[in-house]
């Protein structure tokens, strides 16, 4: 095949097979609205859908491969979407395989005709681009079929005739021990407590010698117990490629509210090992990744009997790594040991009493817990707050003394993972407490620890130092015994030191990270790693403290500010300065002062969603230097606006409030807009002619900027923009001369839609109704707008516009056929509704 044929091919794959994922995406959303109203039977099912930025990030994972016939597996393949982003991928490969083979298993039979409309449309769509696709559905168990091909030897009979490559978003539910699903895969050696590691497991096994496996599942497998088996597995079948981190609890599956931390695996089966790329981002939307490449010994210690899987991300959470294993003692060590409170609430009801009553002793739940110590009783519920003691021997009871209780659970909104307390035997004076089951009790031989070691512990484990390494292997809020028995301590004289500042009440977060500093030998002698998260967190403290817009009050765009600042982790607010800079240079600062390696198509990430930001809000100017350079030079450089870099030199101080509300209150005199006062309730817009209006601030002109300004040039080049409808001015733009030529005449009464483009290349009116507050081109308004441009002899294409697909789910059932759908969030693409046609009049 020629360079110039295989470009063609390539662009033929991804045109075709890229209207046909926009189509499946669309049913993706559908069918998230029609399970949504399933309740629980979704949840049994474990079943949340891959949306489709995440099927192509995960699909292009895949590693070319010169094959004849390429064998995929999709278990618990959903609609399908998956295999069809394999489908996109394959196609743009250097040399695509002649066949792909694909097994589907999906065991939800209502998604029967769903997942066929999606195989229907790959295979035309493949078949167009040269590649045969063969599919073979199972609407069946996958682990019954599964374990049932591994027990009777090798798949299919050949071992050669094993997948290639094994792609999953398995379904989310645990798996109880006394199951039959459980029972099925220990028959052939697999232990998994959750469905999502049972389906990883067994796909891994269903490879062939260097097949990929790539899935998306929750973090929680990475350290704990229950997961052991899974993840010695891993690391002895494969090699990881690459592990991708969304940082975000929230926007990964944000339609389907999954609230765990998700993470996509990259490995390859028996692979010889080689560095490993972890990157992250916020959320599939965050195309600013940062990454970092590791030894596979970094990620996951070949001597380590429960091979937790360390995801450290940067530099600096590297620093805390090594800090952390060079400290010399677990709790083992210091003579303590750490365990489950003994009583469990249902199982004890009997003897439970919200009230101390005679023969009662307390009883320590997580909701006693405040600010470092234990507030008991709580008299501001009605929930239990004492036991019925039974005997000085009682199992359920631990003897006083000082404790350290640590919540297993953090709630949500807390900052750490790690949350620890003080029991005090001087507050509470009974002789037996109870600790209830949702609480990490730390103690010595089933006793009380030393009041000052018991103080230090306790500082010590609310440090951003121990949180930030807990993360490092810890991916939801679950604080585990044998996670605590994994973090190393400084010496007990050490913790005594750092114990003498708890004098009642818990020291402030910057008090606890400064104690370690101090006390602990090996954190004063290099750098402090935590200051560098100290002070990004301050910097988006201070965006948010000025009224930055939510997209940017992130790490991202508090590292350019601190960039632009030049403020080192270390350094005071105080000596906040001005420097001249670039983005690359920003990034290759964030780099080496804040280890934060960014890839390098973050450039315009960065430049579009935190500077340009900064310009319009006026915190940062674009060329001071040589004002007239073109905005889109690579020469174009960045500097803090002196105003502000003299606000933010005051940080922290006494004056800080004060000069924060004089800077607000002359925000628009730094605001570039400040000079043209009406303008600053508009909304500027330039017309594919290079004509330029306002539209007035508000409603849906923003998304009718988004569409003159990026649908037009995209799908009507040329075209001529004849109305625009505006929230403020009725016509803002209404070219009644031209449209009577084209034999349309404006009924005055009539309701127009938004913007009205004529694509002169093709001689099509294009209709577009911009949905914010008023719905979308439903079959009524669809009939209207044919009434109203019954006169026209251009073509009529009828287009609904949305902000993003989030503010699309709200209407999809009721989008007419024979129409399109376009998404601001997405820019380049276009969702059909009919196979028929893409893009184009119908006949009336």
């Amino acid at each position: 095949m020629t360079a110039q044929n295989l470009l063609s091919h390539h662009s033929q794959t991804r045109a075709s097979v890229s209207e046909t994922l926009d189509r499946i995406e669309l049913s993706r959303l559908e069918v998230g609205l029609r399970l949504a109203e399933k309740g629980d039977e979704r949840s049994e099912l474990g079943q949340y859908f891959t949306p489709l930025n995440i099927a192509r990030f995960m699909a292009g994972m895949a590693r070319p491969r010169e094959l004849d016939c390429y064998r995929v597996l999709d278990a618990g393949a959903g609609i399908g979407i998956l295999t069809a982003a394999v489908i996109e991928a394959v196609g743009t490969w250097d040399h695509p395989p002649r066949a792909i083979h694909a097994d589907l298993w999906e065991l939800d039979e209502g998604l029967a005709d769903d997942l066929r409309s999606t195989l229907d449309q790959c295979r035309a769509a493949a078949d167009r681009a040269g590649i045969e696709c063969r599919f073979r559905v199972h609407h069946a168990d996958f682990i019954r079929g599964a374990v049932a091909r591994l027990s009777s030897g090798p798949l299919f009979g050949s071992d050669t005739d094993r997948y290639d490559l094994a792609i999953l978003n398995p379904p989310y539910r645990k798996l109880r021990s006394d199951t039959a699903e459980r029972e099925m895969l220990s028959s052939i050696g697999i232990e998994a407590s959750n469905l999502y590691a049972a389906f990883t497991w067994l796909a891994l096994e269903l490879l062939g010698d260097r097949g990929d496996l790539v899935a998306i599942t929750p973090r929680s497998y990475m350290n704990g117990t229950y997961f052991r088996p899974f993840r010695q597995a891993i690391r002895e079948k494969s090699a990881i490629r690459r592990v991708h981190i969304y940082d975000s609890r929230t926007k990964a599956f944000a339609g389907d509210a999954v609230l765990q931390e998700n993470a996509i695996i990259h490995a390859e089966r028996n692979g010889a090992p080689s560095p490993i790329s972890i990157t992250t981002s916020e959320g599939p939307e965050d195309t600013g990744l940062l990454v970092r490449q590791v030894e596979p010994r970094q990620l996951c210690d070949p001597n380590d009997p429960d091979a937790v899987i360390h995801v450290v991300p940067d530099e600096t959470d590297a620093m805390i790594g090594e800090r952390m294993r060079s400290l010399p003692n677990t709790l083992a060590d210091l003579g303590l040991k750490v365990s489950t409170g003994r009583v469990v609430d249902f199982r004890a009801r009997p003897r439970l009493r919200e009230r101390p009553c005679p023969g009662s002793v307390p009883l320590i739940f997580p909701r006693h817990l405040k600010s470092g110590t234990v507030a008991w009783p709580d008299d501001r519920v009605r929930k239990p707050n004492a036991i019925i003691a039974e005997g000085p021997q009682d199992p359920l009871l631990m003897p006083s003394g000082w404790y350290v209780l640590i919540k297993r659970f953090s709630a949500k909104e807390e900052k750490r993972r790690v949350v620890a307390s003080i029991f005090s035997p001087e507050d509470i004076a009974d002789a037996q407490i109870g600790f209830d089951n949702k609480l990490n009790v730390i103690h010595q031989s089933g006793g009380g620890v030393g009041e000052r070691l018991a103080r230090g512990l306790a500082v010590y484990l609310n440090s951003t130092f121990v949180d930030s390494y807990f993360r490092q292997f810890s991916g939801h809020t679950q604080v585990n015994a044998g996670d605590l028995r994994s973090i190393r301590f400084p010496s007990v004289d050490e913790l005594v030191a750092i114990g003498r500042h708890f004098n009642g009440h818990m020291p402030d977060q910057d008090h606890i990270n400064t104690l370690l500093q101090k006390e602990i030998s090996i954190m004063s002698e290099t750098d402090d790693p935590i200051d560098a998260k100290r002070k990004t967190e301050e910097a988006v403290q201070i965006l948010k403290a000025i009224n930055a817009p939510r997209a940017q009050q992130n790490e991202r765009s508090a590292l350019t500010l601190l960039g632009l600042l030049d403020l080192a982790p270390a350094s005071p607010w105080s000596e906040a300065g001005d420097p001249l800079r670039g983005v690359t240079e920003l990034m290759d600062w964030m780099a080496k002062s804040y280890g934060k390696r960014y890839a390098p198509n973050t450039r315009e990430t960065i430049r579009r969603f935190t500077l340009h930001q900064f310009i319009e809000m006026g915190l940062v100017l674009l060329n001071p230097d040589d004002p007239g350079r073109p905005p889109n030079s690579p020469k174009n450089v960045y500097q803090i606006e002196p105003s502000a870099r003299a606000l933010l030199a005051r940080f922290g101080s006494d004056q800080w409030e004060k000069e924060l509300a004089t800077y607000l209150e002359s925000m628009a005199g730094l605001n570039r807009m400040r000079a043209k006062p009406r303008q600053m309730m508009t909304v500027p817009i330039t017309l594919p002619d290079g004509a330029e209006l306002e539209l007035s601030a508000g409603g849906q002109n923003v998304l009718i900027k988004q569409i003159v300004e990026e649908f037009a040039p995209r799908f009507t080049p040329g075209g001529r923009v004849l109305y625009l409808g505006d929230a403020g001015e009725k016509h803002l733009l209404n070219d009644a001369e031209y449209l009577a030529e084209l034999g349309v005449t404006i009924d005055p009464h009539g309701k127009m839609p938004d913007v009205v483009i004529h694509y002169t290349e093709r001689d099509w009116l294009v209709l577009v109704e911009a949905v914010t507050s008023h719905g979308p081109v439903n079959i009524l308004r669809h009939n209207q707008l044919k009434d109203l441009f019954s006169g026209s002899t251009a073509g009529l294409v009828y287009v609904t516009a949305f902000l993003d697909r989030g503010a699309m789910r709200e209407y999809l059932p009721e989008i007419a056929w024979e129409t399109e759908v376009w998404v601001a969030d997405a820019p380049g693409h276009l969702i059909h509704f009919n196979g028929e046609r893409f893009l184009g009049p119908y006949a009336t």
